[in-house]
């Protein structure tokens, strides 16, 4: 998790009982350190104004929408669309991650904290990888041939 004030990961956890609600902060040490100096938090929630009600409402209203256009989008190698992902979790091959990059580097970074991978690769684990994106591909146009009942489509598929 990051700290609240800065980009650096939150190492303290504090739970403000003062006011009418409990206000959680996560800081770094330096942000700590003026915090507790303070006395005060500095990002306390302010009373709800109905301006803040309204433009909240407005931005949830956008990011509805952006989100919408967003399921729509569908990788080209496998076809899965970032709907799909969202409900099941799973992307359909290693190319969804450049295609999807956008939007999976915040979701990753918010997840693991950081975004580069630290740690063991699998020996020869980058060898094949179009070969497994290609057979993802062919079962997925084969599923879906199936579903259609398109049987020709299938026998295509199935030489190729």
């Amino acid at each position: 998790m990051k700290c609240q004030r800065c980009e650096k990961p939150a190492t303290f956890h504090i739970t403000e009982l003062t006011g009418p609600e409990p206000v959680e902060l996560h800081l770094c040490e330096v942000c700590v350190r003026s915090y507790l100096e303070q006395g005060e938090p500095e990002n306390l929630p302010v009373a709800p104004t109905v301006a803040n009600v309204l433009a909240k409402q407005l931005q949830l209203g956008k990011a509805a929408e952006e989100l919408a256009k967003l399921d729509q989008r569908a990788c080209p190698v496998c076809g899965i669309t970032f709907y799909e992902f969202r409900n099941q979790g799973r992307l359909g091959c290693p190319h969804d991650y450049v295609f999807f990059e956008r939007e999976l580097m915040p979701l990753i970074a918010n997840i693991h904290g950081e975004t580069p991978h630290l740690g063991k690769r699998p020996r020869g684990g980058e060898q094949g990888t179009d070969h497994q994106t290609e057979l993802i591909r062919l079962r997925r146009e084969m599923e879906e041939a199936k579903q259609k009942e398109h049987y020709e489509r299938a026998a295509q598929i199935l030489g190729a």
